[in-house]
């Protein structure tokens, strides 16, 4: 529990930071009022939570994502990626195998307050790559992941999103439990 509150502090620590960093860019960037399109494709990295953390011991990817305007401060998010969780040791010496995973998700993103802090909420589905190997019952899982982050201006229409998030996705075993990491994403993030 206390390594989960640690990655927790240090994330938002890490936030905080870059959010200051960026404040000139960002003022130069709130005198335009106009919303943009915008696609980040970035990598990943997580802790795996709960049983999850029982056999993986964390993960990494990567993803791209398109963020379309729909109303002021508030956007529509489409996301694909990909995410290796690597398998202990212990596990791998019995024949055990690194679980890949394809979540394919939407949502909204949200700016309550200027353009850079937003919070975000996704849903979608997640498939086993390998399912073969795990010996799984279903290829197949409900994901869901809420997000905070910040979005860094860098120049016109370029920006790094730094994410911040919980992800889940429903077990692909009968009976088994859900398979929860903390993620955090940093992308290189472009309007057009």
């Amino acid at each position: 529990m206390k390594t989960k509150h640690k990655v927790g502090l240090a994330a938002m620590a890490f936030l905080g930071f870059l959010a200051y960093a960026g404040k000139a860019k960002a003022q130069e960037a709130r005198k335009s009022s106009k919303q943009e399109f915008r696609l980040s494709v970035g990598p990943e990295v997580g802790i795996p939570v709960g049983n999850l953390s029982d056999v993986y011991n964390w993960n990494l990817g990567g993803s791209i994502q398109a963020d379309i305007p729909i109303v002021q401060r508030l956007y529509v998010t489409v996301n694909a990626g990909y995410n290796n969780f690597f398998i202990k040791d212990e596990f791998k010496d019995l024949g055990g195998h690194n679980m890949q995973l394809i979540p394919v998700k939407a949502g909204l993103k949200y700016f309550p307050v200027g353009n850079i802090f937003y919070v975000q909420g996704e849903a979608g589905v997640s498939f086993l790559a390998n399912k073969t190997d795990l010996q799984a019952n279903k290829s197949t899982g409900f994901v869901y992941a809420p997000q905070i982050g910040a979005l860094i201006p860098l120049a016109p229409k370029n920006y790094l999103d730094v994410g911040f998030r919980w992800e889940s996705t429903s077990s692909f075993y009968d009976g088994g439990t859900a398979a929860n990491f903390l993620g955090l994403r940093v992308a290189y993030s472009f309007g057009l």
